[in-house]
């Protein structure tokens, strides 16, 4: 593995590297370059060793980039992509109190928003969508709809489905009706439907 990367190493790959039209494509070479390059950096906020990330908004940016996205590339159909959902949350919420997600220009800016529409708690998705709503825009790309799918699932369910078998959880009967009929994908055509309406 790579030497540890720095908070702008992070951006830098992510935002100008990846750039928006690779953020949400994924594949195995993706995932690869990101577990070699970064993996190492991502056992260190693990361990707490990044905390001076989150003393200014670049590097609190960076610091949720590498907990709540790389965590998903490296980790990829494993439960350990989870794993640092709370503190990509946790320092997502202090940037948020502090307005640094304002500081920030669009469309990057979503990543400060991305670690409450990932979490299985109602209250952070309502406030996810209120703030997709409110400080970011439509030419930013389908970030209400994906919003407001992602707290459609937990309002159904309570959790994600799709991460039962990850996490070695049981699916109920409706959960396996659900995964077996779209899952969220089905959810995003429903919601489109109905503003199409």
């Amino acid at each position: 593995m790579a030497k540890t990367a720095s908070a702008d190493d992070v951006l830098k790959f992510w935002l100008d590297d990846v750039g928006p039209a690779g953020w949400y494509e994924g594949g195995a070479q993706l995932d690869a370059t990101i577990k070699t390059t970064f993996g190492k950096t991502l056992e260190q906020a693990c361990d707490g060793a990044l905390s001076l990330w989150l003393t200014y908004p670049s590097g609190a940016l960076a610091y949720i980039v590498l907990t709540d996205q790389f965590s998903r590339n490296i980790y990829r159909q494993d439960g350990r992509a989870f794993e640092t959902d709370g503190i990509a949350r946790a320092a997502a919420k202090a940037a948020i109190s502090k307005g640094w997600d304002l500081r920030i220009d669009a469309p990057a800016r979503q990543f400060f928003y991305l670690p409450l529409m990932h979490s299985e708690c109602l209250a952070d998705q309502d406030r996810a969508v209120r703030l997709f709503k409110t400080r970011m825009t439509e030419s930013d790309g389908n970030n209400l709809l994906h919003a407001r799918a992602h707290r459609e699932v937990i309002r159904r369910f309570g959790r994600f489905p799709t991460r039962n078998a990850a996490l070695g959880r049981d699916s109920t009967a409706d959960e396996s009706a659900y995964l077996a009929s779209g899952a969220y994908g089905r959810v995003v055509r429903d919601l489109q439907a109905v503003q199409a309406a």
